[in-house]
């Protein structure tokens, strides 16, 4: 059995609202064990027997069917996301900024690596790794330069992002 954390991208942003206790009902319901969220931003964490491959579509499949609306997910293993909150691609940073992780579908190509780090700037710097991009922000998530249709460059495959500090507290609590 392993431990899975899946990454819900924009719910309960806009229409698209998901309440937390239909979330675990609709992953229970896929037959996985030790169900529980964590906040009201799409974090959902799970313990199955089931492979990598085949959990994605599963839970997006069963999310759209149960709120009307695709639902992009990307899920790590709990010692991947453990593994993310203590890697430093930018050494030990001011607590004025903000590192957020953002989660891809698959290992960033060469090309996808060269465009993110050419998004980098005097504010933003974007460094790849493996199936995430980390993401310097001087400043607040607001003082981001960064806008929708400078991520556009990176292709049409969805993303979602989480910041550094809510990973580490999402991985002490299952921890």
């Amino acid at each position: 059995m392993t431990r899975y954390v899946a990454f819900l991208r924009a719910v309960n942003v806009g229409k698209r609202r998901v309440a937390m206790a239909q979330l675990r009902d609709e992953v229970t319901a896929l037959g996985f064990d030790d169900v529980v969220t964590y906040v009201n931003s799409g974090n959902v964490a799970f313990t199955t027997a089931a492979k990598a491959p085949g959990l994605e579509p599963a839970i997006e499949a069963k999310l759209a069917h149960a709120f009307g609306f695709e639902v992009p997910t990307f899920v790590r293993t709990l010692d991947h996301v453990a593994r993310l909150v203590e890697r430093r691609p930018f050494g030990d940073i001011d607590t004025a900024h903000t590192h957020m992780v953002v989660f891809l579908r698959k290992r960033a190509t060469a090309e996808l690596e060269c465009a993110a780090e050419a998004m980098t700037n005097e504010v933003d710097e974007l460094v790849a790794d493996g199936v995430e991009l980390h993401w310097l922000i001087r400043g607040s998530f607001m003082d981001s330069t960064l806008k929708a249709k400078d991520w556009r460059t990176l292709g049409d495959e969805p993303t979602t992002s989480r910041n550094t500090t809510m990973l580490a507290k999402l991985v002490d609590k299952l921890a």
